[in-house]
C-alpha cells in the first residue's frame, strides 16, 4: 500500500488547499520521493506519521522520535526491513529540515545537512570520506563517474563554493540562471565528499538554497523525479570520448526548468542512457519549453506572487519579494511595456493579469 499509494494520500491534503497542511505535505512529498534514488520505499507506519504531523496532531519533532521509536522496538528486522528503516528515518528528518527557515551557504552546511539526514543510519555521518570511491551506473551501462580523489575534497569544495559565493546573479535570465544552476550543482555532486547519501544531502541542499533567491521550488519535481536528478547529474560528469560521449548539463537544466519554472519537460530516464539515440524522443522532451525564460529572477518573483494574488499591493509586492516599492513600481511599468503583465481595472480597484507561461 505505501508504495502505490503514499503520493495519492498525501496528494488530498493539497487539494484541500489549507496553506500550513499544504507546505507540509509538500516536504513529506520531496522527502519520500528523495528516497528513490537509492531504490527506497517507505513503510506505512512512515505514512500514517506523516499523515497525523500534517494534520496537526503531532510536531515533526514528535513524526522524528517516533519513528526512531518504532524501529528500536523492532529488534527481528531483516534486510529489508533495514532499507525500509533507512528511507523512513532520512524522509521524516528531510521533512524537517525542509522545513525549517535557517540556512548557511558553505560547504559545513552541507556537512551538517549530511550528518542529520544520516546520524544513527550511517557511521560516517557528516563525515567527509578518506578513501576513493567509483559506482557502476546503469546510466553508464556500469561504468562509473569520475569523483574526486579523497585527498583533494576540502580543497575542492572550498574552491567551488567560493566560486558561486561571489558570483552575481543580476540581470541574468531565468535560463541564465537554471544554466548556472545546474552547473554548479553538477560540479559539488561530483566531488562526492561523503561515503553514502551524497546525492540526498546534495537534493536538500540545493533545494535550501534556491529558497534564498526567492523561488517557489516545486517539490513535485523532487517527489515524482528523483532517480532521473541523480542520472542527470551522472551524465553531466561523463566523458567517453573514443565513443562520442560528451558530458552534458541539458538534461539536469530540463530538471531545473521543471523545478523552478513548471516547464513541463518530459522527464524521462531512457532518454540518458549512453545507448539512447532517438531524435523525435529528444524533440518532445524539449517541446514545452517555457515562455518566460527571458525574464529575469527580480520579473519571475513578480510575476510568482502576482499568479498567487492578482490583487497584491505594490506594498505587499514588495515585502513578498524582499525588494523596495520603488523598484517594484519600476519593474511593473517595465513588465507591462514587454508584454508580461497588464493591470485591469484601474489602479485602485484593479487586479494585475499574467500574459506569459512560466
Amino acid at each position: 500500500m505505501a508504495e502505490n499509494n503514499w503520493e495519492l494520500e498525501l496528494n488530498e491534503y493539497i487539494r484541500q488547499g489549507e496553506p500550513d497542511k499544504v507546505d507540509k505535505s509538500n516536504a513529506w512529498k520531496t522527502a519520500i520521493g528523495l528516497q528513490d534514488v537509492d531504490g527506497l520505499k517507505p513503510s506505512a507506519y512512515l505514512i500514517a506519521t506523516a499523515k497525523e504531523h500534517i494534520e496537526g496532531k503531532i510536531s515533526i519533532t514528535e513524526a522524528d522520535k517516533r519513528i526512531h521509536s518504532y524501529y528500536e522496538a523492532r529488534k527481528d528486522r531483516n534486510e529489508m526491513e533495514e532499507d525500509t528503516k533507512e528511507a523512513d528515518i532520512v524522509s521524516v528528518r528531510i521533512a524537517k529540515l525542509l522545513g525549517e527557515k535557517t540556512f548557511q551557504f558553505s560547504p559545513v552546511e552541507w556537512q551538517n545537512i549530511h550528518r542529520k539526514l544520516f546520524e544513527g543510519v550511517f557511521s560516517h555521518a557528516g563525515k567527509i570520506r578518506d578513501y576513493n570511491i567509483t559506482k557502476k551506473e546503469w546510466v553508464l551501462k556500469g561504468d562509473t563517474v569520475m569523483y574526486a580523489s579523497f585527498d583533494s575534497i576540502r580543497a575542492t569544495l572550498d574552491y567551488d563554493f567560493s566560486q558561486e559565493k561571489n558570483f552575481s546573479y543580476e540581470g541574468l535570465t531565468i535560463e541564465e540562471v537554471v544554466r548556472h544552476i545546474a552547473k554548479f550543482t553538477s560540479g559539488i555532486w561530483q566531488i562526492h565528499p561523503f561515503g553514502e547519501g551524497n546525492t540526498r544531502s546534495t537534493a536538500v541542499f540545493i533545494i535550501k538554497y534556491l529558497k534564498t533567491f526567492g523561488f517557489n521550488v516545486s517539490n513535485e519535481t523532487f517527489a515524482e523525479n528523483s532517480w532521473y536528478f541523480r542520472n542527470a547529474l551522472v551524465r553531466a560528469n561523463y566523458n567517453d570520448l573514443q565513443k562520442g560521449i560528451h558530458a552534458t548539463t541539458k538534461f539536469l537544466e530540463k530538471f531545473f526548468e521543471n523545478l523552478l519554472m513548471d516547464a513541463g519537460h518530459e522527464l524521462k530516464n531512457r532518454y540518458m542512457h549512453v545507448d539512447f539515440n532517438d531524435q523525435s524522443a529528444n524533440q518532445s522532451a524539449t517541446s514545452n519549453d517555457s515562455k518566460c525564460k527571458s525574464c529575469t529572477l527580480e520579473e519571475l518573483a513578480i510575476i510568482q506572487e502576482l499568479k498567487k494574488n492578482p490583487a497584491i499591493t505594490q506594498r505587499e509586492l514588495a515585502s513578498a519579494i524582499g525588494k523596495s516599492e520603488r523598484t517594484v513600481k519600476t519593474r511593473t511599468v517595465e513588465m507591462q511595456e514587454k508584454g508580461l503583465i497588464i493591470r485591469e481595472n484601474g489602479k485602485r480597484n484593479g487586479k494585475w493579469k499574467v500574459l506569459v507561461e512560466i
